[in-house]
């Protein structure tokens, strides 16, 4: 099991507010956090900072805690229902830093203190000053600590410190020179480690997923719960007729195209035949760094809304509506593309979720013609052309780059619209809700409210496909001896 710790760049700002001082000593600080746990990696979310009173803490070129500061903090955590997280800053140092001897020696005793009030471990933080970059160790019942691999801040310049003897840095390959010329090695070190999530891989999904291959990084995970159709073949660029005919997992036709497309030595993609609004499926997400909405219906994209603000996990989100006149011409088309990350609106927020429309979904309503005809709701609509999709998977791919690169020293802008018949790129001028019930559960983690269906997911039946002939059972072995022989191509 892998951990993490996350944050809100408030919260960064905040703490480096503090432990950075202007005389260049070292300074100490109290913080508390709630878990948020996936299936492989529990994150330690930090929710509130607990700033020491005069007396609670000695600073003299070096800075320690007191007994005092430290049981009161553990208490005021335990009130909470949260863990402690004990912070110190080097403010000469550079990059992931260890412990030292008396820092071990201390972490390790009130480790002690903070498991018995809280009954949670205790988290060790280290800010090294010359590059602001975070450290991170979970304390157990053991005398040594666990470390973390990475410690996220979440925010429109979302930034990853890693833990690079957990997570090191793979090398550039020759594939990837253009890619490494457009933003250097460091950044091309962390983007090639981020573990991303494409959720729905359709039409833009699927291209999504390629490009994210294509781009170096070493895991992108895929999930999705339907197989390709023959109507899906206009959009989904890659899938074959055969994979409509033996009625293939969307996730085993991303999977197959994004090994094809990768650039990174040793890359893993991750098949998640589910739903996100199972628990198992929630649990996957909660392992990822960033979560990729390809998805049109409501209730889906209000979970992942919520995991944006909830667990810290960035969404960038965006869809197409396709408008025709009666005759069947095209009239235009509107794309969107967003990023859900504090300091951004929600979906809720940008207009892009009703929450009506998610209550509707979680009953099946929006599936029953006969009671969307009764209220006089819209059908879903079915419109969709590749050509289009493309301007939506760009777009995405767009937030991503200025999410984790910040071209020009900025981060993910404000909702974007792209209205095609006049051309016309708006930023929409979304604001949070005063009282948005997604962004009041930030860094909440494990204590969210529940969106998804805990009930255990229904297994898939055996006769859901037609037993393929001998002629496509023939056509699938070709298939697969051409995938094997280009893998060992690699």
């Amino acid at each position: 099991m892998s951990s993490s710790v996350a944050m809100t760049g408030a919260i960064d700002e905040a703490m480096r507010a503090h432990l950075l001082r202007e005389d260049g000593q070292e300074d100490v600080l109290a913080a508390t956090y709630q878990l948020s746990t996936g299936t492989v990696r529990t994150t330690a979310v930090i929710r509130s900072v607990i700033s020491p009173r005069e007396g609670e803490r000695h600073v003299h070129g070096n800075a320690c805690f007191t007994s005092t500061y430290v049981l009161r903090a553990a208490s005021e955590a335990r009130a909470r229902g949260e863990g402690l997280v004990l912070l110190h800053s080097h403010p000469g140092g550079r990059g992931w830093q260890g412990l030292s001897r008396p820092d071990h020696t201390t972490e390790s005793a009130y480790g002690r203190t903070a498991r018995g009030i809280t009954d949670l471990p205790l988290i060790g933080m280290t800010l090294a000053g010359r590059d602001l970059t975070w450290s991170a160790r979970f304390w157990p019942d053991t005398g040594n600590p666990h470390w973390a691999e990475s410690v996220r801040v979440a925010a429109p310049e979302f930034r990853i410190c890693w833990n690079d003897s957990l997570r090191p840095a793979p090398p550039a390959t020759t594939s990837q020179v253009r890619t490494v010329s457009s933003w250097g090695d460091v950044m091309q070190g962390s983007i090639a480690r981020t573990r991303v999530l494409v959720v729905g891989v359709g039409s833009v999904g699927l291209d999504v997923a390629q490009r994210l291959a294509a781009t170096g990084l070493e895991t992108v995970g895929v999930m999705d719960f339907d197989t390709v159709e023959t109507l899906n073949l206009d959009r989904m660029i890659g899938a074959t007729r055969l994979d409509a005919a033996l009625h293939r997992r969307k996730t085993d036709v991303a999977v197959r195209l994004m090994k094809t497309a990768a650039t990174a030595d040793r890359f893993t993609p991750v098949s998640h035949d589910m739903k996100i609004t199972s628990l198992e499926g929630q649990r996957a997400a909660l392992d990822c760094d960033i979560i990729f909405s390809c998805v049109d219906r409501p209730w889906p994209r209000a979970v992942m809304n919520q995991l944006a603000y909830a667990d810290l996990i960035p969404v960038i989100d965006g869809g197409i509506a396709i408008e025709t006149f009666g005759d069947g011409r095209l009239r235009s088309s509107i794309w969107r593309a967003h990023t859900l990350v504090p300091g951004r609106p929600c979906m809720v927020c940008n207009g892009q979720l009703d929450l009506a429309q998610v209550r509707l979904d979680q009953d099946g309503l929006l599936d029953d013609p006969t009671y969307i005809a009764r209220s006089g709701l819209q059908p879903p609509s079915s419109q969709n052309v590749a050509a289009l999709s493309a301007g939506v998977s760009a777009g995405l791919l767009a937030q991503f780059v200025s999410l984790l690169a910040h071209p020009g020293g900025m981060g993910v802008p404000a909702p974007l619209r792209f209205i095609l018949a006049p051309h016309h790129l708006e930023h929409l001028p979304a604001i949070s809700g005063a009282h948005c019930p997604y962004e009041a559960e930030t860094s909440k983690a494990d204590k969210r409210r529940t969106m998804v269906d805990t009930a255990p997911a229904p297994a898939r039946s055996s006769d859901a496909a037609p037993k393929p002939t001998a002629e496509l059972e023939h056509a699938a072995r070709l298939e697969q001896e051409l995938v094997d022989a280009l893998g060992r191509l690699r």
